[in-house]
């Protein structure tokens, strides 16, 4: 988007045209309810909210800018159908939305894409073409595609109807807790925070407008501390959905005037956001889509309203089974271990009744001669893997270990 199509759009009126795109989405969209965590809660003494997108008929916030822009195209433009770029949630809200309207839709996707999501799209009748390896060239290619039949581009951040159709949140989050201090949102592009930036400080001033970054994936952040659209060149984290080189002009100018704060998250936490919601909401969530879970500790007080968006829900069966373990890790639940003993008799049982002794739970259990550091010593290698109750507990267990003269080599 050029400099004067940005200076028209933040010239609008913002207001009416996201109550107009509340008018256009509300026959596709659930009004997701705001369910109040107690976990989180009481874990940061403050009332927190979640609000959760993953109900979604596509599984994320995404159908609600992809349809207000099919809504409000004119009836030349839909004869000519639209084509998108995306490689995951942005490109099921426009193939369900093209469908819904009854008009042509394709969608250009990496190479890399993973079968899943590629099946998903297909399954609202667009037609997927996967070109390239990375985004961007999946992005060029659906540009070229666009020019070449005359279809409407439809961006997945950087478009003012995207960005008030994803401001319909805002409307919903004051709706139901108009006394509410902070707003945590992920960002990619920045379509989704500048949307909902826009709805909830024009109604409400006072509240704060916080994003929530991986530390691999700053590239809003960085544009903002420089004071002009920066591109990243690389990305480095597990939430994809936020996985954006560079974000929009448009929604780079919203948040330059309407974003309080942006805060950092660490993969770490990312996964560890993915375990706790499902065990404590028993809501599956993907992993861009937790961000601000991850973020929140950074920014809780005690007594505040707090609303944390949780934008999708779109995540494969591996990919969860990975990111559980590794939140476990993190959360001191699983902990492996490694220990050398003489090759005898008896060995192994004082291990495991110093384990029992502390109530550590086995799950895996290598015993292996052939990883001796000197295989001639007459010794055997050990490696255990125990479910523990959290780092203390962890704690103790090696401790007790150490206490019986095993040398420990903690694995993860």
């Amino acid at each position: 988007m050029d400099v004067n199509e940005v200076k028209s759009c933040l010239d609008a009126n913002h207001l009416e045209n996201i109550e107009k795109a509340a008018e256009n989405v509300k026959p596709v969209i659930v009004e997701t309810p705001l369910i109040r965590s107690d976990f989180y809660s009481s874990e940061y003494d403050c009332n927190v909210y979640l609000k959760p997108e993953n109900l979604q008929r596509t599984g994320s916030f995404k159908i609600r800018g992809a349809y207000n822009k099919i809504s409000n195209l004119t009836e030349e433009e839909k004869r000519y159908g639209v084509i998108s770029s995306s490689a995951g949630n942005h490109a099921q809200g426009v193939a369900y939305s093209a469908k819904e309207k009854g008009i042509r839709s394709t969608i250009v996707m990496p190479n890399v894409t993973p079968l899943l999501k590629v099946d998903a799209t297909k399954a609202y009748g667009s037609k997927v073409i996967l070109h390239g390896d990375v985004y961007d060239e999946a992005y060029r290619h659906a540009i070229e595609l666009a020019e070449k039949e005359g279809s409407t581009f439809v961006h997945p951040f950087d478009d003012y109807d995207v960005v008030c159709g994803q401001g319909t949140i805002g409307l919903e989050i004051l709706k139901d807790l108009p006394e509410v201090d902070e707003v945590l949102l992920p960002i990619g592009g920045g379509g989704l925070i500048a949307g909902v930036a826009l709805a909830m400080k024009t109604l409400k001033p006072s509240v704060k407008i916080i994003g929530v970054v991986p530390v691999g994936a700053m590239a809003m952040k960085i544009s903002l501390e420089e004071g002009h659209v920066s591109r990243l060149a690389a990305l480095k984290t597990v939430a994809e959905g936020v996985a954006v080189k560079q974000p929009g002009n448009l929604t780079f100018a919203i948040a330059q005037k309407y974003v309080d704060d942006i805060i950092t998250v660490t993969e770490k936490e990312i996964m560890e956001a993915v375990l706790l919601v499902m065990e404590k909401h028993k809501i599956v969530a993907e992993t861009a889509g937790v961000i601000p879970l991850a973020g929140l500790r950074k920014r809780a007080e005690k007594g505040k309203n707090i609303v944390c968006l949780i934008t999708g829900g779109n995540i494969d069966m591996l990919t969860i089974s990975e990111i559980i373990n590794q939140g476990l890790i993190t959360r001191g639940r699983i902990m492996c271990f490694s220990v050398e003993l003489p090759d005898k008799p008896g060995q192994l049982l004082r291990v495991a009744q110093l384990l029992a002794d502390r109530g550590a739970n086995v799950i895996e259990l290598q015993h292996n001669q052939f990883k001796a550091i000197d295989r001639y010593s007459n010794k055997v290698v050990l490696e255990v893997t125990v479910e523990t109750n959290g780092h203390e507990h962890i704690m103790e267990i090696l401790s007790a270990l150490e206490d019986h003269n095993f040398a420990v080599n903690r694995v993860y």
